[in-house]
């Protein structure tokens, strides 16, 4: 990830600090949070896919089983300078039901359970921006809020995806969290700090077609993993002014625009929900035949019927990797369908670095004042949880 200032610069020559990762899934945030300087003691999901992805990429540091579980334990944990993670959003998602009484809502809950066990230096807890922005949802928020504003300075804010490099315009909501004592004042301004930190992460993102033109055409050797899903005109589309909203072909994948960052890339990805784009146009330099196809129906054309050309394509699992700013070697594990999911759920790696590493800033500021830190320490319980390679890798208390 890049670093973009001295302050920045000088910050990856301290030490790494401790952290838990709930809700890790395939391990977006966790790229992140790694390259921003942070040491992953633990990570926790139950999707067996993801954790076997996490497992590839991330060594045995994580438990395979019910937050709810292991959430008891947490109470013993020590000497954690950060817990992270995404609970589940369906339940606040424009894309669901939003639906409050949802199972996985709850699990927001569980997250600041952990938060009080552990009582991390920091804090962040990443949602769909829709949890802070409607005002269906101001209840859980004030709640969210009130519940942790005794021992934290906390702030909610939101982030677009695409102001920090990563090429998709996919808007977040994070609670962070800092221990009054860490800061030791009352009066902190934490939204105005990490507001100026995070400019220094500030990017411009490729777009699609760049994005695409670097891994090379569908099927090909960098961009192998191809979704199959034939692509058929809607019989009665729905038209919208942009080309790309709307509905002019059948499925819920979308077509996406090739001269910017995508849309948000959804976990439902697969089959015909997985987003298209036009290949002549992205390698041949052909003008968009979604833009022309829109122009002539709203000119009075009756729409077309069948399968759309073949220039027309779904995305690749590689292209959904790239888009959500995942490493090029990163392994995914799971059927195609399974490797779609776990991409859609992730927290862009790009944006997690960015937030990570403000945080890291925050933290190391004020440790320098201090003259001890607690040693890591995983209770018996969670031990018991772990594999021996992985208890000897962490080497915590």
């Amino acid at each position: 990830m890049p670093q973009k200032s001295k302050s920045v610069n000088a910050m990856a020559e301290r030490k790494r600090l401790a952290s838990v990762s709930l809700f890790s899934g395939a391990g977006g945030m966790d790229i992140g949070m790694r390259e921003a300087g942070f040491d992953i003691l633990l990570a926790n999901d139950i999707d067996p896919d993801a954790c076997e992805t996490y497992r590839l990429n991330h060594g045995e540091r994580i438990v395979e089983a019910p937050l709810g579980d292991i959430l008891p334990i947490f109470r013993q944990v020590k000497g954690i300078d950060l817990l992270f993670g995404g609970p589940p959003c369906q339940g606040f998602s424009v894309a669901g039901r939003m639906d409050p009484d949802d199972p996985r809502s709850a699990l927001m809950s569980a997250f600041f359970d952990a938060v009080d066990y552990i009582k991390p230096a920091a804090f962040v807890c990443e949602n769909v921006k829709a949890l802070a922005a409607l005002g269906r949802w101001e209840g859980i928020r004030n709640d969210i809020m009130s519940r942790v504003d005794a021992n934290y300075h906390a702030k909610l804010i939101v982030l677009r995806a695409s102001d920090f490099g990563v090429p998709q315009n996919r808007e977040r909501m994070f609670i962070v969290g800092v221990r009054r004592e860490k800061l030791g004042c009352d009066n902190f301004d934490l939204g105005a700090l990490l507001s100026d930190l995070l400019d220094d992460y500030r990017e411009t993102p490729k777009s699609v077609g760049q994005i695409i033109r670097g891994l090379g055409p569908a099927g090909s050797q960098g961009n192998p993993r191809v979704c199959s899903a034939k692509i058929t005109f809607a019989k009665a589309p729905v038209m919208r002014k942009s080309p790309f909203a709307g509905m002019l072909f059948n499925g819920a994948g979308r077509p996406f625009a090739s001269d910017g960052p995508a849309p948000t890339l959804p976990a439902s990805m697969g089959g015909n929900k997985t987003p298209i784009v036009d290949e002549r146009e992205i390698f041949d330099g052909d003008s968009s035949y979604v833009a022309e196809y829109h122009k002539a129906l709203m000119q009075g054309a009756r729409p077309n019927v069948g399968t759309a050309p073949d220039r027309l394509r779904r995305l690749t699992v590689d292209e959904c990797l790239a888009i959500q700013s995942f490493p090029a070697d990163y392994q995914l594990h799971g059927a195609r369908s399974a490797m779609y999911r776990q991409i859609g759920n992730a927290v862009p790696c790009r944006l997690a670095y960015a937030v990570g590493s403000v945080v890291k800033s925050i933290l190391e500021e004020r440790m320098m004042r201090q003259t001890s830190k607690d040693t890591p320490f995983i209770p018996k319980g969670l031990r018991m949880m772990m594999t021996d390679k992985l208890l000897e890798e962490l080497q915590v208390a």
